[in-house]
């Protein structure tokens, strides 16, 4: 099989197409011909030897992929050849073939695309896990998120809105704001040119957000805790914009918030239930017509260091795949 192989940690230039034996599935594996593989900013950290794990080199990167089950291992009762499939994955989805634990591996709704269902395992879960278990987002409630036209942002715009919140999207520029507000958006914020803490408080009467979403972090963190409502609940996703931030208990005290992180992958282990219900509900959602994943850019294999880079740079609005085969 081909696979997109890390030759190191490093730049992306440590990235090179190879030619692999094509694995075989052991005790609880299932085998998936990879049809599209999700990028997400984790790959990038994962390259660099920055990730929470850290593989020996070469690897093949590549947290999830969406394709059809060709072959499963000894003990696999639940999946068979034919299935078309979402799996997350801990490495290896750059590739035409992948190995997923039976536990993680999903089968997709009939309408949903192999494009879309590869960039919606990660994202579309940790919006769900980080507004439903750990923002604990109730009907009627303002949700503020942050990066909102990104990969993970424009699902939790989604996923707020299906959870019967009120939405302010908070995304640099115009066009950004756009692609937010057709996903739903109640509210737009252009941070490149309005404060974001003052147009909260305009918007929600003084009160502000009850929920932020943040995958984004730095000086945006800061201001929304600042702006956020009496007892809000604030979710760390992640640190796109490169700066982890640091909080002062004194404002946690006064204004009797809560600031939570949100490692979605570890519930895989720890909590693999309550994923495969989170999944069974986001795929219900999307049937209902409540969930639109956009997939702003495919790359084919050999162009993941192009791919990789729009991530990198923030060029990227809703998630960019990598296709092996038909869409």
């Amino acid at each position: 099989m081909q696979a997109m192989q890390a030759r190191g940690w490093g730049g992306l230039d440590q990235l090179a197409l190879a030619e692999l034996p094509d694995p075989v599935p052991g005790p609880g594996e299932v085998l998936i011909e990879v049809a599209a593989a999700g990028l997400n900013f984790a790959d990038s950290l994962l390259i660099a030897g920055k990730y929470q794990v850290r593989p020996q080199p070469p690897f093949v990167p590549g947290f999830e992929v969406a394709g059809t089950v060709c072959a499963v291992g000894a003990g696999v009762a639940r999946l068979r050849a034919g299935e078309r499939v979402l799996a997350i994955l801990d490495g290896g989805g750059y590739a035409e073939l992948a190995l997923a634990l039976e536990k993680d591996v999903f089968r997709i709704p009939d309408a949903m695309s192999f494009a879309a269902a590869a960039g919606f395992g990660i994202a579309y879960g940790t919006a769900h896990g980080a507004f439903a278990w750990r923002g604990d987002l109730k009907p009627g409630e303002v949700a503020l998120v942050l990066g909102a036209a990104g990969g993970v942002g424009l699902t939790a715009v989604e996923v707020a809105k299906a959870m019967g919140a009120t939405v302010i999207a908070a995304a640099g520029g115009p066009e950004k704001l756009a692609i937010a507000k057709a996903h739903g958006a109640d509210h737009l914020i252009d941070y490149k040119a309005d404060t974001l803490r003052q147009r909260v408080k305009e918007i929600c009467d003084g009160r502000g957000a009850d929920v932020v979403f943040d995958p984004v972090g730095g000086e945006l963190f800061d201001q929304a805790m600042r702006t956020a409502n009496w007892n809000a609940r604030l979710v760390v996703v992640g640190f796109a914009g490169g700066t982890v931030p640091q909080i002062p208990a004194n404002i946690l005290l006064v204004k009797n918030l809560a600031a939570v992180g949100l490692y979605w992958g570890s519930y895989r282990e720890k909590e693999p239930a309550r994923v495969a219900e989170s999944f069974r509900q986001l795929f219900r959602w999307y049937e209902e017509g409540k969930l639109k994943p956009l997939v702003s850019n495919r790359y084919r294999l050999a162009e993941a260091p192009q791919a990789l880079t729009l991530l990198t740079e923030r060029r990227a609005t809703g998630k960019v795949v990598l296709t092996t085969g038909p869409g």
